[in-house]
This record gives C-alpha cells, sequence and structure tokens, in this order.
C-alpha cells in the first residue's frame, strides 16, 4: 500500500478505531495501544481491499477482539487481586470455604467454557466487564435486542449446566442480575 493512502486510511479510521477501543477497555493509552497494534498488522501484512471502506471494518473488527482481549484479560486480573485483597482480610475462615469457594468458581469457569461462543461472549461482557446491553451490541456488531436474548439464553444454559436450572445463576455469575432489567 503506497504511504499516501496508508495516511488517509490511518487519519480517517483511527478517531473511529480508538471510540471503539476506548470504550471496551475504559482506558485511553489502552486503547491508543491497541489501535495502533492494529495498524502495525495491517502494514505489515500489506493486507490489501477492494476499498476503503473495507479495510475501515477489518481494522474495526481486529480492534474490537483485540480490546475484548484485553478487557477480560483485565478483569481477570481485577477479580484475582480482589479474591487475594479479600483473603487477606478474611479472619477465622475455615478452609472447608474456602475449597467450596474455589470448587464453585471452578465449576462456573468449565460451564461457561461449555457455551457456545456467542452466549459465553456476551455473559462475559455483562456480567465481567460491566458493559449494557447497547455496548456489548456495539462491540459485537448486533442489536441491543439479540444482546439480550444472548445473555438470556446463556444465563438459561449456565444454570442448566451448573445442575440448578430453577435456582438460576451462581452469586459469582450472577451478581449484576438484579441490574439487568435496568439496562
Amino acid at each position: 500500500m503506497p504511504q499516501e493512502n496508508f495516511r488517509r486510511l490511518y487519519t480517517a479510521v483511527f478517531p473511529i478505531l480508538f471510540r471503539v477501543a476506548c470504550r471496551i477497555t475504559g482506558s485511553e493509552e489502552a486503547a491508543e495501544d491497541l489501535c495502533q497494534e492494529a495498524f502495525f498488522r495491517y502494514h505489515e501484512k500489506e493486507m490489501s481491499f477492494p476499498n476503503p471502506d473495507e479495510a475501515k471494518y477489518w481494522l474495526i473488527r481486529v480492534v474490537k477482539n483485540a480490546s475484548l482481549n484485553y478487557a477480560k484479560r483485565k478483569e481477570r486480573e481485577r477479580r484475582a487481586y480482589m479474591r487475594a485483597f479479600r483473603e487477606d482480610q478474611r479472619t477465622g475462615e475455615s478452609g472447608e470455604g474456602e475449597l467450596i469457594r474455589k470448587e464453585t468458581r471452578q465449576e462456573v469457569t468449565e460451564a461457561l467454557e461449555q457455551l457456545p461462543e456467542n452466549l459465553r461472549i456476551v455473559l462475559i461482557l455483562k456480567e465481567y466487564s460491566e458493559l449494557n446491553y447497547k455496548e456489548i451490541g456495539r462491540a459485537l456488531g448486533i442489536s441491543e435486542g439479540n444482546v439480550k436474548v444472548r445473555v438470556f439464553r446463556a444465563r438459561e444454559r449456565l444454570a442448566v449446566l451448573l445442575g440448578a436450572p430453577d435456582s438460576g445463576v451462581p452469586d459469582e455469575i450472577g451478581a449484576s442480575e438484579g441490574s439487568a432489567g435496568a439496562d
């Protein structure tokens, strides 16, 4: 790709990519890094598209996926930190209670992995990344209504996988369940 075409694409698309990445990651610094990385991949692979719009949509998908991965990684780090902090603050807790919590977390993780990708990603974005339905829809390129349906189905399947079809989703996943209707 000639240098001038690359500059034009960069100038036109970077603000869009930055907004997408910033919204998903919640960090301007991370968003900028992810956008730069996407353009680097585009340039490095010498991608060619029939028109600039196709290049723009490819870059948006790359940034969206990288941002979602970043957000997931940061959320896992935050949860691990919070668990460690809570464990430091606990006094007099039995080893049995801790073992039960670890087993429950493991069961939830395994059940999440069994969900189809399209259901797993919306549930993770809703419950762990604290995005609302509209933001999830924007990030995944689907309607807000479709997001709501997928979250509902994911919760139902997760409850069945965990052997609790009548009781809903366990506290670890359903922490924001009470606020889900407000989105």
